[in-house]
């Protein structure tokens, strides 16, 4: 199994339920042919360097997935029939990639669950309000030295 990434490039002009279909289209993609999504990023809506099909912006989107050669000829082959998509563009990340290589790095990429970040947010707040009650503190010394002057 290899790793690839490919980042394609959308009309700017599509509503969000169809640039959602057209995204789940491609994930169906990658389930059908037995490979593994990664990561798929949304980048947005950018300015193109050039005009492509008289649209000078683009919504740009990354996959990071691993499969085979098959799963990456499928899939630039629907992108290259799909009508929406302007540009696209495949790269071979890793060679020789392991199922559960690949499965870990899926886990490692997951959010920790949010009950261990709660208390991390209290204690933010308090020594923010230590902070302040420290910066306060500063400006009283600051005045003193001033009227010492």
């Amino acid at each position: 199994m290899r790793k690839y990434e490919t980042v394609f490039i959308s009309d700017p002009d599509l509503k969000d339920k169809a640039r959602q279909d057209l995204f789940d289209k491609i994930g169906n993609i990658i389930k059908k042919e037995k490979g593994l999504l990664l990561n798929f990023e949304e980048w947005g809506n950018k300015k193109l360097a050039y005009e492509i099909k008289k649209k000078m912006r683009g919504h740009y989107a990354c996959l990071t997935y691993g499969g085979t050669g098959d799963l990456v000829k499928e899939l630039e082959r629907n992108m290259r029939l799909s009508d929406p998509i302007l540009k696209y563009m495949t790269i071979l990340l890793s060679d020789d990639v392991t199922v559960e290589q690949l499965e870990k790095e899926i886990l490692d990429a997951q959010p920790e669950e949010a009950p261990e970040k709660a208390p991390a947010k209290e204690e933010t707040v308090e020594k923010e309000k230590v902070a302040d009650g420290a910066s306060k503190e500063d400006e009283k010394v600051e005045e003193t030295q001033e009227e010492t002057s």
